[in-house]
């Protein structure tokens, strides 16, 4: 196990007590269950009474969980675990840093645990609208949790239109990120990708091409 996997990794966090490490393996069974599901027989075909026998739950334990499938496919731990990350890196570094660090992270366990979900997450974003609308959704609420990290760093308030705008900005733009790779059949380099949109919030539009 590498050290980002150990801190990114909410299941095996030591401070976590046996009770919330068991929902969380709960959470991650539920989850395979769905994608493996999702991969045999497709996204519409598959229903939650599936998903509960296939993950060995009752119905009403995945909807304890999960509101919907689309939060199964969509839904992960590692949000508050990026900000506790942010929070941690140093004061004087500057913010676009600790950013590209944290996410280049958060990049490496994603790709380095299960690729294949993470590009089975990407198509059904950009082929089934119910779960593109969530995750513009997911990115919303990620958008909010950031506000608090942007305004500790810059003394700045949550709620101000600075911190709002940078915010979901930046949610927005790694949004982007993710739809153009599915979208291009992941041919390009995903942590390349947020660079070039990191770039773009640091410098603003390169020059056109002359």
């Amino acid at each position: 196990m590498t050290a980002a996997r150990s801190r990114f990794s909410p299941a095996d966090r030591p401070q976590l007590g046996l009770r919330e490490r068991k929902k969380i393996k709960t959470r991650e069974a539920i989850r395979d269950a769905t994608y493996a599901l999702i991969k045999e027989q497709g996204y519409d075909a598959t229903t939650i009474e599936q998903i509960a026998d296939r993950a060995e739950v009752s119905p009403s334990t995945v909807f304890r969980y999960f509101p919907t499938k689309e939060d199964i496919v969509l839904t992960d731990e590692y949000d508050p675990l990026m900000l506790e990350e942010l929070r941690a890196r140093p004061a004087g570094e500057p913010w676009i840093d600790s950013l590209r660090h944290v996410i280049h992270m958060a990049l490496d366990v994603l790709t380095e645990e299960d690729p294949e979900t993470v590009r089975t997450r990407a198509h059904l974003a950009i082929q089934v609208p119910a779960v593109r609308s969530r995750m513009v959704e997911s990115m919303s609420e990620t958008g909010r949790m950031l506000r608090e990290a942007i305004a500790e760093r810059s003394g700045l308030a949550p709620d101000s239109l600075e911190a709002r705008v940078y915010a979901m900005s930046l949610t927005g733009g790694l949004l982007e990120v993710y739809l153009h790779w599915a979208e291009n059949g992941f041919q390009d380099d995903l942590r390349g990708l947020v660079d070039r949109a990191l770039d773009v919030l640091e410098h603003g539009l390169p020059a056109a091409n002359s």
